[in-house]
């Protein structure tokens, strides 16, 4: 048996927002990151929206990039204190998940995160709180999706949290708020939901459900994602809901190891940072090459490409061109080949390869790992990092 789960209500187009003033409640609290949504005027309609609809409201405000376990703390606190019966969440991905998880502890301060980051693992939430998402950029969908990132900055290391229960009760994806990204955060996040509909397609829990949409995301992306990058505000609306499809169906049919090296690496070096979206778009052409030894996997690489217009008469050519694809997208969207160039070389080679098999035995342990198509060994993980480190082809 398998499961499809999704919110409850999702509101999509220009204007949705306003939607906001037909919750049903009594007190709300707005989960919010570093000002965007305030600087634009979103939050400001926000806040008024529920106000009309009788809530009273309070902020959570300034949650960080890749949100830590500390901050999910402070908002369950802050959370216990107000004891809203909605939690809105709108912005990046970051402020919405951690909004997430400040939801399991608001409404079980007894629990640990030890607990939840264990796969479906939650408890039974909504005794308290039911949640809606609002996503700013198009990239995560973390508003229709069974999953959060929550960093341990003390361990260094990126924790995917995974439970239906933390699937949202509403989603109001309005591509207004999309419209503000700028070109590099368009890139990455594209890239992001990229990856998420590759990576649910070849998932060993792919299903009829979950197809669909990932192929038609895939397309959309394809079509749009330049256009959007290079300011083109149509794509930049279409690519709201491309996304969106795209978290549809990751979060059904789960993730691969493009994820789990994402996740791993993301937080592990002293250099910085190497953003989630820009991760999984560098890693996803090295990632397909290795998963393509899998004869079933690479016949769904084949499809993809197909579905997409590349030429090629055989399985492998239509693989080769499919990751021929990519990279060059990657190109067009000023993404580096590898973590060596990240940033002009923010992460050291040295400190890179000391961590590497540390980094390596994490991934493999990482929570996307299981429905990849090909599960790979110590060894071939460490190949796989290291490839990716230098932007150069995999061949094992």
């Amino acid at each position: 048996m398998a499961r499809f789960t999704l919110p409850r209500d999702l509101y999509h187009g220009k204007g949705s927002l306003e939607e906001l003033k037909n919750l049903k409640g009594k007190k709300a609290i707005v989960v919010v990151g570093g000002g965007s949504m305030k600087r634009f005027g979103f939050l400001d309609k926000a806040v008024e929206y529920l106000k009309e609809a009788g809530m009273e409201v309070e902020l959570f405000e300034n949650v960080e990039p890749d949100p830590s376990v500390e901050t999910v703390m402070r908002g369950a606190e802050a959370m216990r204190k107000f004891e809203p019966d909605w939690i809105v969440s709108m912005g990046g991905g970051s402020p919405i998940d951690a909004a997430k998880a400040m939801w399991a502890f608001y409404e079980y301060p007894e629990t640990t995160f030890e607990d939840l980051i264990k796969p479906f693992n939650f408890p039974t939430l909504r005794t308290k709180a039911k949640f809606c998402a609002i996503p700013s950029t198009s990239g995560t969908a973390t508003e229709v999706t069974a999953f959060s990132v929550i960093t341990d900055y003390e361990k260094g290391v990126k924790y995917p949290l995974a439970d239906f229960n933390i699937t949202p009760d509403v989603a109001i994806v309005d591509p207004a708020l999309a419209e503000t990204m700028p070109a590099k955060l368009t890139a990455h996040t594209g890239m992001d939901a990229m990856t998420h509909a590759i990576e649910a397609y070849v998932s060993t829990l792919h299903c009829d459900y979950t197809d669909p949409l990932a192929i038609h995301a895939i397309k959309m992306i394809h079509r749009d994602l330049k256009k959007s990058f290079d300011g083109d505000m149509e794509a930049r609306d279409r690519m709201h809901n491309a996304q969106c499809l795209a978290g549809m169906a990751f979060s059904n049919a789960l993730l691969g190891i493009v994820h789990s090296m994402a996740h791993k690496t993301g937080a592990a070096y002293s250099g910085g940072h190497i953003v989630h979206g820009c991760a999984n778009a560098m890693y996803l052409p090295r990632v397909i090459q290795f998963n393509a030894k899998n004869a079933e996997a690479a016949e769904r690489y084949a499809e993809i490409a197909k579905a997409i217009d590349l030429k090629g008469d055989t399985t492998e050519e239509l693989v080769a061109a499919l990751v021929a694809e990519l990279k060059s997208m990657n190109d067009s969207l000023e993404i580096p080949k590898g973590i060596k160039e990240y940033e002009g070389g923010i992460i050291d080679e040295k400190e890179f390869m000391d961590k590497l098999p540390k980094v390596a035995k994490l991934a493999i342990g990482d929570a996307c790992t299981g429905s990849n198509p090909r599960i790979p060994t110590q060894e071939e993980m460490e190949g796989l990092l290291k490839a990716c480190f230098y932007g150069e082809d995999v061949e094992f």
